[in-house]
């Protein structure tokens, strides 16, 4: 018998490949997609302010600031603080290089779930380390020749997203309430009543796409029925595990809806408290 020796591919230098579609185009459209969005809400994070709106009598809150646990120093209070002004003790230990920002109590929550999330974790693997670049393309040679996965230190970190999971769930009830309350408008004699602003809607929207998002996790699919080997029919886990699996498998257009909505929303209340907009009075 004949015998020929196949040599194996050999490896490539960064982005080298013999392919001619435009593969580096989703990388690119998730490094800046997602790089645009950390920026703009790390910038609102830190800002303290602007994050509500009381004119027109709206009741809007940021979700990048709900649930609200402290008032803002120096600020007039929004009525949605959990315990009021910050204790002396908090104050004291906060970073004096930073302006005291509620978002910074609570924001790690929802964004522990995005960053651990299995499609974000593979979007910016490609877009941000390169590992892998795409498909049959060139890695960076600074990692060394020896794969180590998820299975080790750091990443292992990365199955936490179950745990994260949890709160994110709960973050789309606290998300649903403040939509809730966008419909509770001031009168002018002070009393509240049912009111509907253009922020109103686009509070609502904004836990629907949460929603969307969280409740097609692949954790939450594992969680209501895949581990079962059979989950049978008619059953309330065989309803169960259809919802979910329905929703993940547009998991990805969830993930991006979502994100760009939530932001959408902090920038609305902003600039509607910063004056540069009128929130539109519909009832």
């Amino acid at each position: 018998m004949s015998r020929a020796d196949i040599p194996l591919p050999q490896p490539q230098a960064l982005a080298q490949t013999q392919r001619t579609d435009a593969w580096w185009v989703a990388p690119l459209l998730t490094f800046l997609g997602f790089g645009a969005f950390i920026v703009y809400s790390t910038w609102a994070a830190l800002q303290g302010n602007h994050f509500f709106v009381h004119a027109g009598g709206a009741n809007y809150l940021s979700p990048f600031y709900s649930p609200l646990l402290f008032e803002v120093p120096g600020l007039p209070e929004t009525g949605h603080g959990w315990f009021g002004q910050p204790p002396q003790w908090l104050l004291s230990i906060w970073p004096p290089f930073i302006p005291f920002s509620p978002a910074l109590l609570i924001l790690w929550a929802p964004g522990g779930f995005r960053f651990t999330c299995y499609y974000y974790r593979g979007a910016y693997y490609k877009a941000f380390w390169a590992d892998p670049l795409s498909c049959s393309v060139g890695e960076p040679g600074f990692r060394g020749k020896k794969y180590r996965g998820e299975a080790k230190f750091p990443l292992i970190i990365q199955n936490i997203h179950r745990y994260f999971l949890y709160l994110a769930i709960a973050f789309i009830f606290l998300l649903a309430w403040d939509a809730i309350m966008a419909y509770r408008f001031a009168g002018a004699d002070g009393t509240w009543g049912f009111g509907v602003g253009i922020g109103s809607l686009i509070m609502t929207i904004n836990p629907i796409m949460l929603g969307g998002y969280t409740l097609g996790c692949h954790s939450l699919r594992h969680l209501v029925g895949g581990r079962a080997d059979c989950i049978g029919s008619g059953n309330a886990r065989k309803t169960a595990y259809d919802c979910v699996s329905c929703l993940n498998r547009r998991h990805m257009i969830w993930a991006w809806v979502s994100l760009f909505w939530v932001g959408f929303t902090d920038f609305y209340i902003r600039m509607v408290s910063m004056g540069y907009i009128t929130d539109f009075r519909i009832i």
